[in-house]
């Protein structure tokens, strides 16, 4: 079945490689053009379809901006929203609730850090019109790694330490073929790598992709367990008080090992889980079926991610007698202070 698909795809994925290869040609010979705007801008993004930790990076590198004083804000192009087109998400005093109309990243974004945020599928036009409306030094750029329309001040590409080590997959071919958007030719471009072990162990990168991720640019990044939090209250729990606790997981996001991995750590039982695909638009269905196995399985609660609860929080009603929680983390970068040294240098 797998050589089938791989029969099938592959002339789609070798048209792909021509068009991103000419395209990249085209922007790196200056025949297609970069538009500045009139603050400086840093793109967060990556070469792979989802499950990287760009939402993390956003939020690591606008939190440190906003600490050395900067206005920053941040756009996205609301991925899975409802809407088109400019839209203020929030000006930094108030937190944005419609997750429908601006989607679930720009959303928790716009929670989390209490920063400026927009969404825009045109990056120039979005952030010009962005500008307008909130006094801003630096935006960054959720998920805008192939936007090359826009010249940025700062390049910076995650990637999943485990997708590197997936050696004879298809995962690392191209689009439709493998989860690739570009290949790993296209790290050139990135002025900071960051290569996210999530809750996984350091591995090496193997030796056939070392030459992509130069030590001079390449930090590792992981995460940290910063609490579990009440869906309807955002009380904190410490971790600990969850551990042995029969619970419900619940998830929709790409690549869900390591939020599954996290809970082992912290010794909770993840015997019970619904997993949906990524940005998973909830509706009345997926919610009953949440009751309905909660209530099944007897779960002391429901687990779930903190994008997930963005979404999850809309239902807050119909699920008034199931205790949700959501669990945060955040993002360390290895070598930290020099990190921040390169971020810093574009002022």
């Amino acid at each position: 079945m797998l050589k089938s698909v791989r029969i099938l795809l592959s002339p789609a994925a070798f048209v792909y490689g021509i068009i991103t290869k000419l395209r990249n040609y085209f922007f790196d010979h200056k025949i297609f053009h970069e538009k500045k705007v009139s603050s400086k801008i840093i793109a967060v993004g990556n070469i792979t379809m989802g499950g990287s930790g760009k939402t993390p990076a956003v939020m690591y590198v606008t939190n440190f901006l906003k600490s050395a004083g900067y206005k920053v804000g941040v756009l996205s192009r609301g991925y899975r929203r409802k809407t088109k087109g400019y839209l203020l998400v929030s000006k930094g005093e108030v937190t944005a609730e419609n997750v429908n109309e601006y989607g679930d990243e720009i959303v928790m974004v716009a929670n989390e850090c209490k920063t400026p945020a927009a969404v825009s599928e045109r990056r120039v036009s979005g952030v010009n019109k962005f500008l307008k409306d909130v006094d801003l030094d630096v935006v960054v750029l959720d998920d805008a790694y192939q936007h090359r329309w826009i010249h940025r001040d700062l390049n910076i590409m995650m990637i999943d330490q485990r997708f590197l080590t997936k050696q004879e997959t298809l995962e690392q071919k191209l689009l439709p073929l493998g989860s690739m958007r570009e290949p790993f030719t296209s790290t050139d471009r990135a002025d900071i790598i960051i290569v996210n072990k999530k809750f996984s162990d350091s591995t090496e990168i193997p030796d056939r992709l070392k030459k992509y991720f130069p030590t001079n640019k390449t930090f590792y990044g992981y995460y940290e367990a910063a609490g579990i939090f009440d869906l309807k209250t955002h009380h904190y729990y410490n971790p600990d008080e969850f551990t042995g606790q029969k619970s419900l997981v619940v998830c929709g996001i790409a690549r869900p090992y390591s939020f599954l991995n996290a809970l082992e750590k912290n010794r909770i039982d993840i015997t019970n889980k619904l997993l949906f695909e990524d940005h998973k638009d909830y509706t009345v269905k997926e919610i009953q079926l949440i009751r309905k196995r909660f209530y099944d399985t007897n779960s002391f609660s429901v687990l779930t991610t903190q994008k997930d609860a963005v979404k999850l929080a809309s239902y807050s009603r119909e699920l008034d007698d199931v205790d949700i929680y959501y669990l945060k983390i955040d993002l360390k970068i290895e070598n930290s202070d020099e990190f921040k040294k390169q971020i810093m240098k574009i002022f």
